[in-house]
C-alpha cells in the first residue's frame, strides 16, 4: 500500500496506528493528537462561508452590508451567524460606532493573522485541483468523441 507523502492519515494495520507526514512516521499518541488539531480547526472554520468573511474583511474595518456585498450569495441571517462565530473564536472583533444613526463595523484580529498561511495554501492547492478536474473533464470527453 502505497501513502502519500504529505497527507495525514490515520492507518490501522496489526493493532499498530501509524501516522504519516512529511516523511515522518509518528506514534499512536502523535497521530491522534495532529488529527484532534485537523478536528478543532474545522470545527472553528466549518462552513463554507467561515474564510470568504475572513478574506473579505482584509482591506479593514467593513459594515454588514459590505461584507454581504463582497461574498455575494450569503444571506443577512447567515452572515450574522458566522460573524458571531468568528467573534467568539476572536479572529474578528465587532465595534459600535456612537454615531447617529449607530453603525457597527467588523474588523480581523491579530489572531486573524495566524490563518495567512491556511488561506494562501487553500487557494493554491483550490487552483491546482480545478484545473486537474478540468484536465480530466477535457480528457473524458475527447475520449467519448473517439
Amino acid at each position: 500500500m502505497t501513502i502519500p507523502k504529505d497527507s495525514a492519515i490515520l492507518w490501522y494495520s496489526r493493532n499498530c496506528y501509524l501516522c504519516f507526514m512529511e516523511d515522518h512516521v509518528y506514534t499512536k499518541q502523535t497521530c491522534t493528537e495532529n488529527i484532534q488539531a485537523v478536528r478543532d480547526a474545522l470545527y472553528v472554520l466549518n462552513g463554507k462561508w467561515k474564510l470568504l468573511v475572513i478574506i473579505a474583511l482584509t482591506e479593514g474595518a467593513t459594515r454588514f452590508t459590505e461584507i454581504e456585498k463582497s461574498i455575494g450569495e450569503i444571506t443577512p441571517k447567515v452572515l450574522s451567524k458566522e460573524l458571531r462565530e468568528l467573534e467568539l473564536n476572536e479572529f474578528i472583533e465587532r465595534k459600535v460606532l456612537n454615531t447617529v444613526p449607530v453603525q457597527i463595523h467588523y474588523e480581523l484580529t491579530s489572531h486573524s493573522d495566524s490563518l495567512k498561511e491556511v488561506i494562501n495554501s487553500l487557494a493554491i492547492w483550490g487552483k491546482q485541483h480545478r484545473e486537474y478536474i478540468q484536465n480530466k473533464r477535457k480528457l473524458m470527453q475527447s475520449n467519448k468523441s473517439v
